[in-house]
């Protein structure tokens, strides 16, 4: 089981100032290449808690720009409470069918409750009950539970009607302190790219990893 990258690689020369506009062209890319690429905005979040145990799980990147990328998700959940306690976190993108990866370290912090609700807002109806309905990372007795939950909540809120964001639920945004660009090559001789953030936070400077 073992695969062999043919690309050209992955250059100094290529690359822009700063590593969100260099992720902003590789995710368009891989959002061109949807027959090989399922879900580019899919992303692997690790966080640990305050005992340095960690855990993952896959989330969907929701925005990016200049300050940061940006997920939402019950405040209840696992990965919150971690964040809360231990607010480092990393982000991968496994774009294994283009032989690429995106790996960000970075601190992340809650968005503003208006981008939290504007964002709600812009869900399926499906989804806002969904979101009402999941005390996430919480046990459950049985899926039925989960699924009387869900029906009480369509009942209360129809198709058309306005569902309220829940007040534990909102976004997160990891600003980045780096991030790798990762292009696999033949002979396992695979480009790695890191911008790293400048002293002060000022400005990027970029290094090569040996693969």
């Amino acid at each position: 089981m073992r695969a062999h990258y043919v690309t050209e690689g992955l250059a100094e020369a290529d690359l822009p100032a700063g590593p969100m506009e260099q992720f902003a062209h590789w995710f368009k890319e891989a959002v061109r290449d949807t027959d090989a690429v399922h879900e580019p905005n899919a992303m692997v979040v690790s966080t640990a808690d305050t005992e340095g145990r960690p855990s993952s799980r896959t989330v969907l990147l929701k925005g990016f720009d200049e300050r940061g990328f940006v997920f939402f998700t019950n405040y209840d959940s696992r990965k919150a409470r971690e964040l809360a306690a231990n607010p480092h976190v990393s982000l991968l993108f496994p774009w294994h069918a283009m032989a690429r990866q995106v790996i960000v370290s970075g601190t992340a912090t809650r968005v503003g409750r208006e981008e939290t609700v504007a964002y709600f807002r812009t869900r399926p109806h499906g989804s806002q009950l969904g979101a009402w309905a999941s005390a996430q990372s919480s046990v459950l007795a049985s899926r039925d539970e989960l699924d009387r939950a869900y029906a009480a909540l369509a009942a209360r809120y129809p198709e058309g009607e306005q569902v309220p964001a829940p007040p534990n639920w909102g976004g997160f945004r990891v600003a980045p302190r780096e991030v790798e660009f990762w292009q696999g090559r033949w002979n396992r001789l695979h480009d790695r790219l890191r911008y790293v953030r400048g002293e002060g936070g000022q400005g990027w400077r970029v290094e090569r990893l040996s693969p």
